[in-house]
């Protein structure tokens, strides 16, 4: 929009408000303006729009500042906020200026991040004012400026004004929060400072404007959320926040908005909707957001239901503004008034790419809402707090001086520790972050504790104070007692004679008491004797009716469980069977009742019938079932029994049988069988019955003349009674008095000890109370420095802390602070006694670790240890088992409802293994938002409230090494850093190490530990007892024999205890002696332990635990050979260690990275002796930078690099004079280059002797970088031991014997390897195959993976997951089994064997405590011969009919095996693309070898080296010159020669064939003989092949170690954007303009005969394409480094690519084939470029650079089109035909009449001779040479010659291979050359001979 336009709009608008037009007409009309200021409208306007302009094109976002983007609506942001005022109050220009320059601050400047910016816009300000002829100082009386509409609390019309009294400000908000404070459950606690006055303010303007939303930019802890709550409630507004849970997601996301947004839109009600990026569980809320910012409605938010709401409420409102009630204008209402009632305010974080990301993503954050950017707190705001806390202590008892200073020191050491976090970034890439939260836990700690502190030493000192005082008392006292010892003396005697009277008569009456006595026992016994007799006959009795009983019972039993309809039942029989009738009658007769006669079967006769009768019996079932209970069992007439027998013998009348007809009967015939039994017992128990009554007769008369004797007994014992008391009462006067006297004494011998006895204490006590009055008065420093320790320092390591606690006791000495001598946090708030218990439970012993544990204590946050080692967690889990911890991952299911549990009972609670984010769901618990409801304290989590237990306590850990948190969360929790330092390991171990070896000592030291702290609590409490009972003792001491017992016994333990010490300190001594002896050992692991931690930095796999480090470790000083002297045995100790850690680790690592392995230990353990340079070091690594350039003294052989090398050495102090000698010796350095192990020359003059071996690694790095391996290797074998550069050779019994259970063993793979061949093998050795179940990981194999580990544990089978790197969002489920695996409940039988690529996504828990291999092919033919022989055996040799050709064949198939792996190792010389190839190739070519021998006649050669070398092998080659060169070696071993003994595989004929005679073993034991480091030869390579692998392997192994270098801060190195953009101006300097297209096409015209015109013009297009890209690029990177364009994802990518000297891929992609470096790079482009311009000035090159072509292929179809156009031949049967020219390039100034010719190809892997004119072998370490000039000649029809000459491949770069591009060419090959050569093809392509266009230098 143009500006005039801006100017039009706006002074419209504003000329209406100050005339007073803008009013509500129908509230008051009409509305005063404000005349005063008319005329300044429009160059008010003016200035606006100025204003704008200038801010949009200066303040630019840069990364820094990326919310710096400004647009139209931030310019009427301005002119929206003038109107809120009223005209009328604006009386002169002042007043209007001051409004503008409100408006444009709150619109402009609260965005702005730092002063600089800030005092430049108030200067653009006083420009703008200074044309109005005012000045700033008087538009601006006073700052802040401050205008709010909420100053008159409750007022209907709120009026937008200017604030002018600070104090009313401060007053009227203290009263807000006092109310928000009584209507909300979370309470406020803000100090106001004004720069909290000055957001809220801000926050209260945003929120009254219609559309007002925010956008707050602060860290986590400046009080975003809080101020923005204050606000909202001030405006009466709801503030909504939505409440994360666990299962937080979209649709609860958009019922909340929505919910809101209803609310807002036709309710009508205000809502600030407060949102914090802490909450953004998925980026499509921020989608959300800006919808509503933008448009006040989300796409397809409501429910048809909704929408209907909707369009309901709003049909009336949109006919009262006369439109039509469409739906489009409904929903439209509809948002506009959502739109202008909810407020978002959005809290952000500024830091990060994810901030930068967000703004980009979405731009509404931006330009929708107005932006207050929240600084650090100020100085000013700090010492507000900080007073306001320290006011309110009331234990401080301070001067006003000493409060000022230590407001002062809390200011410093926050700010003190903002710029450490700064350095600790800087040095340890560490971030930390310092929010105001940290400083309002320092003043909260510092509260609470000294308090706590001052109120320990007040109690201590009064305790003392109270007993001194009574001490003085009693010296008084004993003059007293002395006269009342003499009154007692008389009365004594009288007593005595009295007692003796009575004493004779008792005598006398005591003996006719024993008389009766005896008579009564006489009586007694007697009694006893009968009582048994009788006892005797009833039991006997008893047991008799035992046995009737159980029957009796069970019938009985058997007749309750019938109910009266079951006897009904048989009454209502009319013909009961038999069974039932044989019943009834059965009871009849037992009952007595008589028969009825019915006539019989006979005629005339009767017969008894019971059936009648018996009916009758059950006529009331209750009845008869009562009779049958009551039955008089005992005397049944024997006329009875007679009957009934019949019945009892009879089969039928069982009750089984009887069961069959009728439950009834089956009851009643068990009742009559009992009852007959029981009759028969009776009977026999009847006469025993008689004897009994007749016995206990007798008893009775017996008891009754006892009970006699009994009373005449008692009568006399009473008598003697009365005697006894009348003694006792003479006795007592008599003791009384004694007591009295004796008391006496002995209070005057008490008094006097107690005198004399606590004369020692009396001395001691008085100094004791001055030095706790010293205390009382300097605590509070002390209290300061310990409260910013735990506040602060837990994140930082041991050196950090000390550093800043130096400098905090500097800043209390200047600002006064009372503290005393040194204090430190553990002499502060540590307690001996507790700091033991807790390294009992695992905290380590070191200082940083107690600090740790007492920051822990102490921290009023929960805790959240970086604990990569472990030893948090551990000690956490020792700690608080017994309190019932609950442990939980996040990854748990259920984590929180265990969390909630713990809250609910009061158990602590451990989250472990977090990563950098935590669960949203925890804010609450972590915030501690506790509030009280009902009495009760609860706390809400997720939906739900539940109780809040006090004893809850939460920890938290993580295995990150250096995990990077945000503000937020490092505001929430006190981070503690537990990483293990070097120091504190070195404790640890030498506890550890003396533990094993003198367990004497170390339970010596840990008895003193104990016994020190018992003797001292002792001491401590004698000393209470007696201070207690001299202050508690109600009137005399003297008096309390306690006190004196007391006092003596602590005089004997004070002895004793003062003893002990003097022994203990002596001890202590002895011990630490000893100790230190065993330092060695500890420094050794502990350099070994860093050592294997560094690894992972290596390759992720590579993780070792603590734990399993201390397992080796404890194992190697127990298996370590014992010696005499203690030197010796540290000695044997040691090399022990270091060979078996080595030896375990090798196992797990790949063969490149052992010997790197080996080496640095040998260093890391040299560096400590102080055997190496740190500057040489370095070098070693990455080289040095030359100072000083000079002349190469001998280019013809010394490589440029290696001459800057060795230049940079000399900046070394010990090779200062390098460089002059090695001129002075150059003879002697050019042997040592040539030399074939140049490692192992001595080098030239004073060198050899003055340098150690470690140094001599440096000139060889410069001389020849590809031997530095083989140096190292003697390096290590000198300094450490041969053996630890030999192989080690893992099997898997060794590993498998070390495993258990929960520990996983781990294969670690390497491209085309696979364990599970051996591990089958492995698995029947053990008798496991039938129990192995394996499975490869992948989509959805999870759960099936889980269920198989699950059935394996309990049945104790093993189970083999593959490939778990396909699996990456399964490992966290994988390690969460693997931790859950019970000890004590899994099989012990069970394991769980695991294979994966190195993969960062590999759980790293499972890679340390599992047991890891490695797995990769074997290196070197030797190896892999020995591996292919070693699974054959002999039946499988002697089994094919050739036995003799198989064998011979088959060594040398396994050889071209061994050849074809081993050649990848050359790189592109070996093969173009490094193939895969498995031992299933082997096997198969084996099987056929074999199969086509027994059916062949004749050795079928052909047959044999197609299927191989095209099918098994070359079916894997894809690149046609890769298939050639695998043909030709296979030429090699399938021939007819190879059959012959001795037949020589290579030229020295170390590869030979041996005699076929042999067996297995003779063949492994030929293997074995072979070299372990292949020569060239054997793959027809020349040796300088080796060189380029070498290196490689050099320069690989000292990037790795580099890798594993601590990160150190540049020194005075500049910022990295500095350097990036030098770099890129220099590039933009040099890169040309792209070349004039249109100029190239009128001088080149596309023409029939001349095709390079074509050429040309697409080179030229190609170029520019390139060119633009690049200028464009680095014009934008440098416009974003400056901020005027926004640092996009892809110009971040180039700017690292610059500072990595890389070429960047925005550019690649445009660009030609190159592995050049970026410096080199570009100079190869300028030169292409030259190339081309040179073409178009000077016209068509005589020469073509072949090199210089963007696209070669299409020059060279030009040369083939020129020439067919020419001489009218078809294309397509012109071939080329080469010729090799003898004159260089400036001799050749004609173009030839047919073809071209070429120059700027390299020969790779052989050279050109000019003098034989043909191919010739390299010279020794040439790796690359030019080659001549090649004409090529079109031929028609060419016939190729047969012999002669090489085919050579050109290819555009080292790699080689390519890929088909679009247009049918490969990206990198060329064409095909014929080179003439006197030796045979095969020769120069087992070379690998090729020319390359571009090198990579």
């Amino acid at each position: 929009m143009e500006d005039s336009s801006k100017k039009i709009i706006f002074s419209t608008i504003l000329g209406s408000w100050i005339a007073g037009l803008l009013g509500d007409r129908s509230f008051r009309d009409p509305v005063p303006g404000a005349p005063g200021v008319e005329h300044l409208n429009e160059p008010l306007v003016d200035a606006t729009i100025r204003v704008y302009s200038t801010i949009t094109s200066q303040l630019l976002p840069t990364p820094a500042k990326s919310h710096y983007t400004f647009n139209l609506r931030d310019l009427s942001k301005v002119f929206q906020g003038m109107l809120m005022a009223e005209a009328c109050k604006i009386e002169d220009k002042l007043h209007l200026l001051r409004l503008w320059y409100h408006e444009s601050c709150r619109v402009f400047r609260d965005r702005l991040v730092n002063d600089e910016d800030r005092n430049w816009f108030d200067d653009l300000m006083k420009s703008m004012m200074a044309e109005w002829d005012t000045t700033f100082e008087e538009v601006i009386p006073f700052q802040p400026i401050l205008f709010g509409d909420f100053m008159m609390p409750g007022a209907d019309v709120k009026i937008y004004e200017l604030i002018d009294d600070q104090e009313k400000l401060m007053r009227v908000i203290e009263e807000y929060m006092e109310e928000y404070n009584q209507i909300n459950t979370t309470k406020m606690k803000l100090v106001l400072f004004m720069d909290a006055m000055q957001h809220i303010c801000r926050i209260s303007r945003i929120l009254r404007q219609a559309l007002g939303n925010a956008l707050l930019l602060g860290v986590g802890g400046s009080g975003r959320e809080s101020l923005t709550r204050l606000a909202s409630h001030m405006a009466d507004y709801e503030c909504f926040q939505i409440e994360l849970s666990k299962n937080y997601g979209m649709t609860e996301w958009r019922e909340d908005v929505k919910k809101i947004m209803l609310k807002a839109g036709l309710q009508r009600l205000p809502i600030t909707f407060l949102f914090t990026d802490s909450q953004i569980k998925s980026e499509s809320f921020l989608e959300d957001i800006n919808n509503v910012l933008n448009s006040g409605d989300i796409p397809n938010l409501y429910a048809p239901d909704e929408q209907d709401q909707i369009m309901t409420t709003m049909k009336p409102i949109v006919q009262d503004l006369g439109q039509q009630p469409t739906k489009a204008n409904l929903m439209a209402a509809y948002t506009g008034l959502v739109r202008s009632n909810i407020h978002m305010v959005l809290c952000m974080s500024p830091i990060g790419e994810v901030f930068r990301a967000r703004l980009r993503q979405f731009p509404s954050l931006v330009n929708c809402c107005t932006i207050d950017w929240f600084n650090e707190w100020p100085a000013e705001a700090l010492q507000c707090v900080a007073s306001s806390f320290l006011q309110e202590i009331p234990d401080l008892e301070a001067t006003s001086e000493v409060i000022d200073g230590m407001i002062q020191m809390c200011v410093e050491i926050h700010q003190s520790v903002a710029v450490k976090c700064k350095v600790y970034l800087a040095e340890l890439a560490r971030h930390n972050y310092v929010t105001p939260k940290s400083y309002l836990e320092l003043l909260g700690i510092f509260t609470a504790l000294i308090g706590k502190k001052k109120q320990e030493l007040n109690t201590a000192k009064k305790r003392m104070k109270s007993g001194l005082d009574k001490l003085l008392r009693t010296a008084e006292d004993v003059a007293k007692m002395q006269e009342e010892l003499e009154s007692a003396r008389p009365l004594l005697a009288e007593a005595a004679k009295d007692t003796l009277a009575t004493m004779e008569q008792i005598k006398v009456d005591t003996a006719v008491a024993e008389e009766t006595r005896k008579a009564v026992q006489a009586e007694e016994m007697k009694a006893k004797v009968k009582a048994q007799t009788a006892q005797a006959i009833a039991d006997d009795a008893q047991k008799d009716l035992a046995e009737a009983l159980p029957a009796l019972d069970a019938a009985l039993a058997s007749l309750r469980n019938l109910n009266k309809n079951d006897v009904t039942e048989v009454r209502a029989m009319q013909r009961p069977p038999l069974g039932v009738k044989m019943v009834i009658e059965a009871v009849c007769i037992m009952k007595g009742i008589k028969p009825k006669k019915v006539p019989g079967d006979k005629p005339g006769s009767k017969v008894d019938d019971y059936w009648e009768p018996g009916k009758g019996l059950l006529q009331d079932p209750g009845k008869f079932l009562e009779s049958l209970f009551k039955f008089d069992k005992d005397n049944i007439a024997d006329t009875v029994i007679k009957f009934i027998q019949p019945y009892i013998d009879n089969e039928e009348f069982q009750p089984a049988a009887i069961a069959k007809v009728s439950k009834a009967c089956t009851s009643i015939c068990q009742w009559v069988r009992a009852m007959h039994k029981y009759h028969f017992v009776a009977k026999g128990v009847e006469p025993k019955r008689q004897a009994l009554r007749e016995a206990e007769e007798d008893l009775q008369v017996t008891q009754k003349i006892l009970d006699e004797a009994k009373e005449s007994l008692r009568e006399v014992e009473d008598g003697i009674a009365t005697l006894q008391a009348k003694y006792r009462s003479c006795i007592a006067k008599k003791e009384e008095l004694e007591m009295k006297c004796e008391l006496c004494e002995q209070r005057l011998g008490r008094a006097d000890k107690l005198i004399n006895g606590l004369a020692d204490e009396k001395v001691r006590w008085q100094d004791t109370v001055q030095n706790l009055d010293y205390m009382i008065n300097n605590i509070a420093g002390d209290v300061l420095i310990a409260a910013g320790f735990v506040a602060y320092l837990g994140p930082f390591t041991g050196q950090y802390r000390i550093a800043l606690c130096e400098d905090w006791l500097r800043k209390l000495e200047e600002h006064d602070v009372p503290h005393t001598r040194e204090p430190s946090l553990i002499s502060t708030l540590g307690d001996p006694v507790k700091i033991r218990s807790w390294q009992i439970a695992g905290l380590p012993n070191d200082t940083l670790s107690v600090e740790n544990g007492v920051i822990t204590q102490f921290s009023q946050r929960w805790t959240h240890f970086i604990d990569p080692q472990g030893q948090a967690n551990k000690w956490i889990k020792n700690l608080e088992k017994e309190n019932g911890l609950e442990v939980a991952k996040l990854s748990d299911r259920d984590f929180l409802r265990s969390l909630e549990n713990s809250i609910r009972f009061g158990k602590p609670f451990l989250l472990e293994n977090v990563g950098e984010e935590l669960d949203p769901a925890l804010e609450p618990v972590l915030l501690k938002q506790i509030y009280k409801q009902q009495g009760s304290t609860v706390l809400k989590l997720g939906d739900t409230v539940i109780p809040y237990h006090e004893d809850f306590k939460m920890y938290i850990t993580t295995n990150l090494p250096n995990p990077h948190y945000t503000p937020e969360i490092s505001t929430k929790l006190t981070l503690i850093n537990f990483t293990l330092s070097p120091s504190g390991l070195e404790d640890q171990l030498l506890g550890q190490v003396v533990a094993e070896e003198r367990p004497d000592l170390e339970e010596a030291k840990n008895q003193l530990i104990i016994s020190n702290a018992k003797m001292r609590q002792e001491l401590k409490e004698i000393e209470d007892q007696i201070l207690y009972r001299l202050s508690s003792s109600e009137g005399n001491p003297v008096d309390d024999l306690e006190l004196i017992k007391v006092l003596e016994a602590s005089k004997l333990k004070a002895g004793e205890i003062q003893a002990k010490v003097k022994i203990a300190e002596q001890t202590e001594k002895d011990i630490d002696i000893t100790r230190l002896e065993y330092v060695p050992v500890a420094v050794r692991t502990q350099i070994l332990y860093f050592c294997v931690s560094d690894l992972s930095n290596v390759d992720p796999m590579y993780q070792y635990s603590l734990e399993w480090f201390l397992n080796i470790f404890l194992s190697g000083i127990s298996n370590s050979e014992r010696a005499d002297t203690l030197k010796k045995r540290i000695v044997n100790i040691n090399n022990y260690l270091t060979f078996s850690l080595y030896c375990n680790v090798c196992r797990s690592l790949f063969e490149k990275h052992k010997l790197m392995f080996g080496f640095l230990l040998c260093v890391r353990i040299m560096m400590n002796e102080g055997k190496i340079n740190m500057d040489e070091w370095r070098y070693l690594l990455s080289g040095g930078a030359v100072k000083m350039m000079r002349e190469n003294p001998a280019p013809e052989w010394l490589y440029e690099r290696a001459w800057g090398d060795i230049l940079a050495l000399t900046n070394l102090k010990n090779f200062s004079s390098f460089v002059d000698d090695f001129v002075d010796n150059i003879r002697e350095f050019r042997a040592i280059f040539d030399s074939a192990e140049p490692h192992r020359e001595p080098l030239p003059g004073k060198w050899d002797s003055e340098l150690d071996s470690f140094q001599k690694l440096l000139p060889l790095r410069c001389l020849r970088g590809d031997k530095v391996t083989n140096a190292m290797q003697d390096f290590v074998a000198m300094n450490l031991e041969q053996r630890f550069i030999e192989p080690q050779t893992s099997d898997l019994t060794a590993v498998f014997k070390e495993s258990t259970s929960t520990t996983p063993l781990i294969f670690v793979l390497s491209p085309g390897t696979d364990p599970a061949a051996d591990l089958y093998k492995f698995a029947e050795e053990m008798k496991f195959s039938k129990k192995l179940a394996a499975i490869s990981l992948g989509q959805g194999q999870g759960p099936r993976a889980e269920a198989m580990m699950r059935s394996a544990m309990e049945r104790g089978k093993w189970v083999f997951f593959q490939n778990c790197h396909l699996a990456p969002s399964w490992m966290p489920s994988l390690e969460r089994l693997i931790e859950s695996i019970n000890p004590d409940k899994v099989h012990r039988d069970f394991r769980l064997w695991l294979t994966s690529l190195p993969s960062n996504q590999f759980p790293v828990s499972i890679l340390q405590n599992g047991s890891k291999m490695t797995i990769e092919p074997p290196r070197g033919v030797k190896a892999n011969l020995l591996k292919s022989y070693i699974s054959l055996s002999d039946d499988f040799l002697n089994s094919c009919s050739k036995m003799s050709e198989f064998k011979a064949l088959l060594l040398s198939l396994c050889l071209f095996h061994g050849n074809a792996l081993e050649r990848r190792k050359f790189g592109p010389l070996g093969f173009n693309i490094p193939y895969e190839f498995t031992d299933g190739d082997l096997r198969i070519c084996i099987s056929q070898l074999k199969m086509f021998l027994d059916e062949y006649a004749d050795v079928p050669y052909k047959v044999l080296k197609y299927t191989a070398g095209e099918i098994n092998y070359g079916g894997r080659v894809t690149d046609d010159w890769d298939r050639r060169c695998i043909m030709n070696i296979i030429e090699d071993f399938y021939k007819s020669e190879v059959l012959t003994e001795d037949f020589a595989y290579s030229e020295s004929g170390i590869y030979r064939q041996i005699s076929t005679t042999y067996d297995l073993n003779g063949y492994i034991q030929y293997i074995k003989s072979l070299p372990l480091n292949d020569i060239p030869e054997i793959f027809g390579l020349h040796d300088n092949a080796n060189i380029t692998f070498a290196q490689n392997e050099t320069f690989a192994l000292l990037g790795a170690i580099i890798q594993l270098q601590p990160k150190t801060s540049t020194s005075g190195g500049r910022g990295r954007e500095e350097l990036v953009e030098e770099m890129s101006k220099d590039i933009l300097k040099k890169v040309p303009d792209p070349i004039n297209l249109q100029e190239v096409m009128l001088k080149y015209p596309v023409l029939y005969e001349e095709s390079m015109n074509t050429v040309l013009v697409q080179e030229v297009i190609r170029y520019n394409r390139l060119l633009e890209v690049i200028a464009l690029t680095l014009q934008d990177l440098l416009k974003a480094l400056k901020g005027l364009v926004v640092m996009s994802s892809q110009l971040e990518l180039m700017a690292n690519s610059l500072f990595n000297n890389i070429v960047p891929e925005l550019w690649n992609a445009k660009a030609y084939p190159s592995l050049k470096p970026l410096a080199s790079w570009v100079n190869d482009l300028l030169q292409r470029i030259d190339f081309l311009q040179r073409w178009i000035t000077k016209g068509i090159p005589p020469v073509f650079w072949i090199s210089g072509f963007f696209f070669p292929q299409a020059f060279l179809t030009g040369t083939l089109q020129n020439f067919a156009r020419k001489s009218v031949v078809s294309i397509d049967t012109i071939a080329f035909d080469f010729q090799v020219m003898r004159e260089s390039v400036s001799e050749l100034a004609q173009r030839p009449a047919e073809g071209c010719y070429i120059h700027g190809l390299f020969l790779e892997g052989a050279r050109w001779d000019p003098l034989s004119f043909q191919v010739a072998e390299s010279r020794p370490k040439e790796l690359y040479t030019e080659m001549a000039v090649i004409w090529l000649v079109p031929i028609p029809n060419r016939k190729p010659p047969t012999t002669g000459f090489y085919l050579c491949p050109i290819y555009k770069t080292l790699t080689r291979a390519g890929t088909l591009s679009t247009t049918g060419h490969s990206t990198n090959y060329v064409i095909a050359v014929e080179i003439p050569s006197s030796k045979p093809q095969r020769h120069w392509i087992k070379r690998g001979v090729a020319l390359i266009c571009a090198l990579d230098f």
